[in-house]
């Protein structure tokens, strides 16, 4: 049975990246060097003919991989593209600055920061003159007002758009595409639209792109904030929208880039089962009481947050990541020394821990980080970012090993799985909830929590029922999580 989940595994893996490899065929990809500006690619499709540039931002704690599947849908639909890495964001190095709330603060740079990589990108050799920008969530309101000065595009595409610059008449050619899972945003953009004709709906054009005043809002189906981002129709509304714009015929059908990646970190996932079967079979996990498990979920749930409402720290350069440390780690060391008053510490750190769990972070990092971050978004992080990770392991660790344990190392029923890690996530909303306008930004990261604890809880499981220890996954994972929040959090200086 190992050998065959083993094999098909890496079948489901090789079949996915070769299909993700596929979406490049036909294009030249490669480093787009700004001077002073920041780090880009640029894809340039096949032949010698000049072309309309299309310059691609991500939204906020993006990156340039996340915007690929649009940077290729065009590009092969003959477009020259060039995505960017955000001031602050992916391989970016220099911080974001200023009042991250004002117009005038972090907007006003980063708008800069579209018309310098737009000046760049019409000066390639292939350039024919033209200009659109394309943008998701933050970045639409970016490349919107970016629109007011030179150079000015032709068109603009605006994913999961808010933007309080938009006019009757301004923007200039504005497509605005919305997941259909995404209600406030879709009446923001229903909003948008009926600036230039209050009767317009959703799905009707306004005006004639091919005259320079057209407006469009449409919503894709089945998809929300992100997976617009992999919507196979919002990408053709893409594509139609600039070739009626700029006259052009080609179209480019969009691969399935979402499904091939989800195939992609499913198979990676299913490959750790075989792989925890090589580990050292060791004794089962000693159970958890009722009580002690209860005062290790339980009490750091109510106490955490409100004990660090009051605290205001700022040493960590990101984004809320100094209140994140402290929560991962009063949570963790509260549900560590409920533990340890139990008795239930006793024989969980042998020194076999320690080079085994060094393996389970190196595999889940090396990777299936290296897979993500060619696939999904920025994971190689600058020197900058090594020391965020750092002291984000100062909590993610202490709280993983915690939760490994109340887990019993894969074996406790799912009532409690859902409990010690339901009670983390609804900790971190109280956390928000008082203190909304200081972390809102961590609601970005939830998502990403619920899904490591979908994916690399499972693995852990694994891990744990194999070796009889849960320190090993909670270490090894605990890296990983820091790691995977230290690249994604925008630099802030």
């Amino acid at each position: 049975m190992r050998i065959v989940v083993m094999l098909l595994a890496v079948i489901a893996a090789c079949l996915s990246i070769w299909s993700l490899e596929a979406g490049r065929n036909g294009l030249t990809i490669g480093p787009f060097p700004i001077a002073d500006g920041p780090p880009a690619t640029l894809y340039e499709p096949q032949g010698q003919a000049a072309a309309p540039v299309v310059v691609i931002a991500h939204g906020f704690a993006g990156s340039r991989q996340l915007m690929e599947a649009y940077a290729l849908t065009l590009s092969r639909a003959g477009y020259l593209v060039v995505s960017y890495d955000l001031t602050g964001h992916g391989r970016n190095p220099r911080p974001m600055t200023g009042d991250v709330t004002s117009i005038d603060g972090t907007t006003r740079l980063l708008v800069e920061e579209v018309r310098q990589v737009a000046k760049a990108a019409l000066r390639h050799p292939r350039a024919d003159g033209r200009l659109a920008y394309l943008g998701h969530s933050m970045a639409s309101d970016i490349i919107i007002r970016a629109a007011a000065d030179e150079p000015k595009p032709d068109a603009i595409v605006a994913i999961s758009a808010f933007s309080l610059a938009v006019t009757e008449d301004f923007p200039a050619n504005l497509l605005l595409v919305t997941g259909a899972w995404e209600d406030g945003l879709a009446d923001a953009a229903q909003a948008m639209l009926r600036l230039a004709d209050p009767t317009a709906a959703l799905g009707q054009t306004v005006g004639d792109p091919a005259m320079g005043n057209g407006r469009r809002a449409v919503l894709a189906p089945g998809v929300e904030h992100v997976g617009v981002l992999y919507s196979a129709p919002a990408q053709q509304e893409a594509v139609e929208w600039l070739n009626a714009t700029f006259g052009l015929q080609e179209k480019a059908e969009p691969a399935p880039r979402g499904l091939w990646i989800m195939l992609l970190l499913v198979a990676m996932a299913a490959l750790a089962w075989p792989m925890a079967r090589l580990l050292p079979k060791g004794p089962a996990q000693s159970r958890v009481g009722l009580r002690p498990f209860l005062w290790a979920t339980g009490f750091p749930l109510l106490v955490v947050p409100l004990a660090l409402a009051p605290l205001r720290t700022q040493v960590l350069p990101v984004l809320v990541a100094d209140y994140l440390v402290l929560h991962f780690a009063a949570y963790g060391m509260l549900g560590l020394l409920a533990l340890w008053r139990n008795g239930l510490l006793r024989g969980q750190f042998p020194p076999r821990v320690w080079p085994l769990a060094a393996a389970v972070a190196v595999f889940a990092i090396a990777v299936i980080g290296g897979m993500l971050d060619r696939y999904v978004a920025s994971f190689l992080p600058n020197a900058g970012r090594l020391v965020i990770i750092a002291g984000l392991a100062l909590g993610t660790v202490p709280y993983l090993v915690s939760d490994a344990i109340l887990t019993e190392g894969g074996r406790a029923p799912l009532w409690r799985v859902l409990a010690a890690r339901g009670g983390f996530l609804v900790s971190l909303m109280g956390a928000v909830a008082l203190n909304f306008d200081r972390l809102m930004f961590l609601l970005i990261i939830l998502p990403i929590i619920l899904l490591f604890f979908v994916i690399f809880g499972t693995m852990a499981g694994w891990i744990g029922r194999r070796t009889g220890l849960p320190a090993i996954a909670g270490i090894g994972f605990g890296l990983l999580l820091a790691w995977a929040l230290g690249v994604t959090f925008p630099l802030f200086a």
